[in-house]
């Protein structure tokens, strides 16, 4: 299996240019291209900004998920989330554009960094009922005026927080979500973490609410879980049911953990999507945490990653063309463009624009904004509605893991990055995947949310391929030099044992909880 694109070129950033072509409008320049034999030394990743106007160039540090080029009091952001209108475009962006973005994510080594990201239900200790969003909107107003976070608003409604390079948003379920800071160690993901759990328990020890780590809503069915007021949201809940028939599962009763990881090259990019995707089934195993459904066992270890698989197949799953000769950053561009859409936000509001192409876009066929042309800005939004097991952004994210109590939150990110950081350990990840088919990778992802790590494989159980891969892990992280391996400890017993986090949650449910789901809220309360 080639690991190297077959691609004459491969694209990896140097400098970029951000210039106004006809009018107002941003666009990235075509990053240059660099064949794969060539790339040597990485250069600084620097940004090199000229305004069409008397105004001298100005250059800045790309640094965070948005650059934008000031003039007078406005400033025109190149990519960033739909919190302010879009710059309309004047001139068409390019495929190419389009991929020069995806590759200006290319980092030398020594600025890869981890950034962690968890969801978690909360619900009021006395009842176990969701928050509702009143509840929520006191809690964010909380923190935000406790600590010190700037309040991120639709409307005249609260949402979310920022402060620094660190969010607080809501998934669609009033689910609360920590963006954690690109950090440096694993040490330093675990200090976010607590920090973030000890402002939430300060603010709501008064409310009298909780907060539970599982994959899935494990006591309320969806009419009791109410829906945040946020405009992308009902677009979504609107559409989902029109191409799957558990979409609506997935918005309102799931949560996760993820870890988003850099890559220095196009090739490395590769190298890394392909031992995420091939190892996500494991992941999933390893945190299995979602085993039950308004009150009862629900036959799965996973119900969370069981629901993706009837979500929306035009924009989940394992992604096989990753592992095609061809694959790089144009084909996951190829792959994008024809994801059907959810929306444009134009003027602070979403329009819906479902079941439409960010190719049509690019022609200015979408008659939901006739004639208008994508910014950058849309392209980031639509990636972000894309979710497969490992999606591709500037940084790659591992997607396939149920969320889970605050040693498991420090846990997923030291498996990842002990894998892909290390490159002894990647290799060795690529070797021992390198003749897994296609057919192999799908029926893992298929059983695991089931069978976890008693899923056969081959001549024996998952559980015995998910040893390697943990010990795998341990060796990257203590070559890594950070004393970060301690990290893996709640992974570590898992493969030890063969016994995932569900299965022991369903021997409590069967033994001392007298068949009761109520006592999981205590059992996994943060």
């Amino acid at each position: 299996m080639a690991l190297i694109s077959q691609t004459s070129q491969s694209y990896c950033t140097h400098a970029e240019v951000l210039r106004y072509k006809a009018g107002n409008n941003v666009i990235f320049s075509k990053i240059n291209n660099v064949e794969a034999s060539k790339m040597k030394e990485p250069r600084a990743g620097f940004l090199f900004s000229s305004c069409n106007s008397a105004k001298k160039a100005q250059i800045m540090h790309i640094d965070g998920p948005g650059v934008g080029c000031k003039r007078g009091h406005q400033v025109i952001v190149a990519a960033s989330p739909p919190t302010e209108d879009s710059v309309i475009a004047t001139e068409p962006l390019t495929k190419e554009d389009l991929v020069s973005y995806l590759a200006s994510g290319c980092k030398p080594k020594e600025k890869w960094r981890i950034g962690t990201e968890h969801e978690k239900f909360g619900f009021e200790l006395g009842t176990l009922r969701p928050m509702t969003y009143e509840q929520i909107a006191e809690l964010l107003n909380g923190i935000a005026e406790r600590f010190d976070w700037d309040k991120v608003m639709e409307g005249d409604k609260i949402i979310g927080l920022k402060q620094g390079k660190q969010s607080i948003s809501l998934e669609p379920g009033g689910q609360f979500e920590l963006s954690g800071a690109p950090v440096e160690t694993l040490h330093q993901t675990c200090a976010e973490v607590n920090s973030h759990l000890y402002q939430v328990k300060a603010v709501t020890e008064e409310m009298g609410i909780g907060f539970l780590g599982i994959g899935f809503q494990p006591k309320w069915g969806l009419k009791d879980i109410p829906v945040m007021p946020k405009g992308r949201y009902e677009i979504m809940k609107n559409y989902m049911p029109k191409v799957g028939s558990l979409g609506l599962d997935m918005m309102f009763r799931t949560c996760t953990v993820q870890v988003n990881l850099d890559f220095f090259s196009e090739v490395d990019m590769i190298r890394k999507f392909r031992a995420g995707l091939a190892l996500q089934p494991i992941a999933t195993a390893l945190f299995a945490n979602s085993p039950f459904t308004e009150g009862k066992p629900n036959g799965y270890l996973s119900k969370r990653s069981h629901i993706w698989t009837d979500t929306d197949n035009n924009r989940a799953g394992m992604l096989p063309f990753v592992f095609d000769d061809s694959f790089g950053f144009e084909q996951y561009v190829d792959y994008a463009l024809n994801v059907p859409m959810y929306f444009v936000y134009r003027q602070k509001k979403y329009i819906d624009c479902t079941g439409m192409t960010f190719r049509d876009f690019l022609a200015g066929k979408l008659p939901c904004i006739p004639g208008e042309l994508p910014t950058l800005n849309d392209w980031e939004n639509h990636l972000t509605t894309i979710f497969p097991e490992v999606r591709l952004k500037r940084y790659l994210e591992m997607r396939g893991a149920d969320g889970g109590p605050w040693r498991r939150l420090c846990a997923l990110p030291a498996f990842w990055v002990g894998l892909l950081y290390d490159e002894v350990s990647l290799q060795k990840v690529l070797d021992m995947t390198a003749d897994w088919t296609a057919e192999e990778r799908q029926m893992l992802r298929n059983k695991v949310p089931k069978t976890g790590l008693k899923t056969p494989f081959r001549d024996g159980l998952l559980r015995h391929v998910a040893e390697d891969v943990v010990q795998l892990a341990k060796d990257g992280l203590e070559r890594r030099g950070f004393k970060e391996s301690g990290f893996l400890n709640e992974v570590t017993e898992v493969v030890r044992t063969g016994v995932t986090p569900a299965e022991k949650l369903l021997e409590l449910y069967n033994g001392k909880w007298g068949q009761s789901v109520d006592p999981v809220f205590e059992e996994l309360l943060y």
